[in-house]
């Protein structure tokens, strides 16, 4: 009894948690269990391997192998001397690299190469991003017809492709300096006139990928997204630049990453616009210089050189892309 006549309870204390023992054959079985997933994970490591190893085995006979050759040959003065059997192949070390680096005509067409890549890539990018946002805009009909003809520009061959815009903006004959009343001005006579006919038949068969993939991801957007940004009074650039672009940024860099591997390889148009490059190799890029000093000049093993140093600065391009994209925290 307490100070005030009641009589206190006493509180029951609460009973210690358990713990259910185990029966000696759970306490047995239980390293066994641990063991097993163990195992279980290793297995399973390699299951995706196994998928992919048919995949594997045919990209190590279609793309390692070449490139193997190709480094090989490039080690080796090769001619067509050695093409045809009459003196065995000598081995020049970096000899072909050495020749190569100290050419002042190399360093003119990586120049070239890489500047027509950067101005290639830009103007498809934004060409191919601004008619997918156009196809959120437009009918079925309209939508229906552009993208029509824009997997038909796609499908075109390349070889076709240069001669048909080769025929629209010839001096003589071609519909585009009547329409502007330039006479019988050559659009390939001077370098930078070359060179931008060639990014305009580059553009129009390479805008295609971009803008379906662009728009894929675009009607993937959920609508309620974009329906607030419009209510907030942000106009269609801004919802490209602080809506959409971020929420495409992935598929954004699998299409420039194609883009730059495309752009910067760039033959056929070149050599058929041009004619193997210009006059007087004012519109050379890698691949077409690789292609005269190894074919025309019967330096094999020059080209080949040309052709593996084009290889590294391709995967140095995309790994420092990939890297800074995985700076800003971009999962890949």
């Amino acid at each position: 009894m307490n100070d005030r006549g009641s009589v206190k309870t006493p509180v029951a204390a609460a009973p210690p948690t358990v713990r259910a023992a185990r029966s000696p054959r759970e306490a047995a079985d239980a390293p066994g269990r641990r063991t097993a997933r163990g195992a279980a994970r290793r297995t399973g490591g390699w299951t995706p391997w196994l998928y992919l190893a048919p995949a594997l085995v045919v990209l190590g006979g279609l793309l390692v192998y070449p490139i193997y050759q190709l480094g090989l040959i490039s080690f080796f003065q090769y001619t067509q001397a050695q093409v045809s059997g009459g003196e065995p192949a000598t081995f020049e070390g970096f000899g072909n690299y050495a020749e190569l680096f100290g050419d002042p005509q190399f360093w003119q067409v990586l120049l070239a190469t890489v500047l027509f890549a950067a101005a290639c890539v830009v103007s498809t990018l934004a060409v191919g991003c601004a008619l997918a946002v156009l196809l959120t805009r437009v009918r079925a009909v309209p939508r229906l017809a552009l993208m029509l003809a824009a997997l038909g520009a796609w499908a075109t061959p390349a070889v076709t492709g240069s001669t048909v815009w080769l025929f629209l903006f010839d001096p003589d004959f071609g519909p585009v300096n009547r329409m502007l009343g330039l006479g019988d001005h050559s659009w390939t006579y001077g370098r930078i006139s070359a060179f931008f006919l060639v990014l305009l038949e580059v553009v129009w068969c390479s805008f295609p990928f971009v803008m379906v993939t662009v728009y894929a991801g675009i009607r993937a957007v959920p609508g309620e997204v974009l329906e607030a940004a419009s209510l907030d009074g942000a106009s269609q650039w801004r919802i490209w630049r602080s809506v959409l672009a971020p929420m495409l940024r992935p598929i954004l860099v699998v299409v420039t990453i194609q883009s730059v591997i495309w752009d910067f390889k760039v033959f056929t148009q070149i050599y058929v616009m041009t004619g193997g490059g210009g006059i007087a190799g004012q519109n050379l890029v890698l691949n077409v210089y690789a292609y005269q000093q190894a074919f025309a000049s019967s330096q094999y093993g020059l080209g080949s050189a040309i052709g593996i140093v084009t290889l590294l600065i391709l995967l140095a391009v995309t790994l420092v892309y990939l890297r800074l994209l995985r700076r800003q925290g971009e999962e890949l």
